[in-house]
């Protein structure tokens, strides 16, 4: 199954390179409620997640999918990964329209970012000793402290509203969905 998202995603990505805004018009994430165009389809609540901001945020996000995903679906088996993943990408919309519509602020959003967190989330819980080496700086540590720290920093750049472009809010509906579905048996072995 993570190979067949990471086709998907590069797919999504070539096909935006050859279509444009066209693609980001109908699949981008744009919040409800808002007096813009285009307007909030409901497909989008997964569409989205398909489309990226250039190469180096396609590029970040399927390194994590791949580095992340292989373990979690292990884990998991291949139906209750993509179950999994797709909850994180909807839980990552629904948590970043409510910010948006809130700050009104009325632009799409675009990134597999909500089902890498999830992701991450998992791994830090199925994988909690095991160390990452990180590369700036180049510090071991065990997995449930990095997703710790790294979800903390999440919610202080989306508070403090730094980093703007940057979808802070999404990464953190997509852990917090994780957990909530890891939470109602989606962490049971594999049948």
């Amino acid at each position: 199954m993570v190979r067949t998202l990471l086709f998907l995603n590069i797919a999504g990505f070539c096909a935006q390179t050859f279509y444009g805004d066209f693609l980001l018009y109908w699949f981008g994430l744009w919040p409800p409620g808002l007096d813009t165009q285009p307007h909030f389809m409901l497909w989008q609540l997964v569409s989205y997640s398909f489309l990226h901001g250039g190469i180096v945020h396609l590029g970040v996000n399927m390194l994590a999918l791949w580095m992340f995903g292989r373990d979690v679906e292990r884990v998991l088996g291949s139906r209750r990964f993509l179950q999994y993943y797709l909850g994180c990408v909807v839980s990552a919309a629904l948590l970043q329209l409510l910010v948006a519509y809130v700050s009104a602020t009325p632009y799409p959003t675009v990134g597999a970012s909500g089902g890498v967190f999830g992701l991450l989330l998992a791994y830090g819980l199925f994988f909690p000793y095991r160390k990452l080496m990180l590369l700036f700086p180049p510090i071991p540590m065990p997995a449930w402290l990095f997703v710790s720290l790294y979800a903390a920093l999440e919610l202080v750049l989306g508070v403090t509203g730094s980093q703007a472009g940057v979808a802070h809010f999404a990464h953190l509906g997509g852990m917090l969905g994780g957990y909530l579905l890891l939470q109602l048996g989606a962490r049971r072995p594999r049948e």
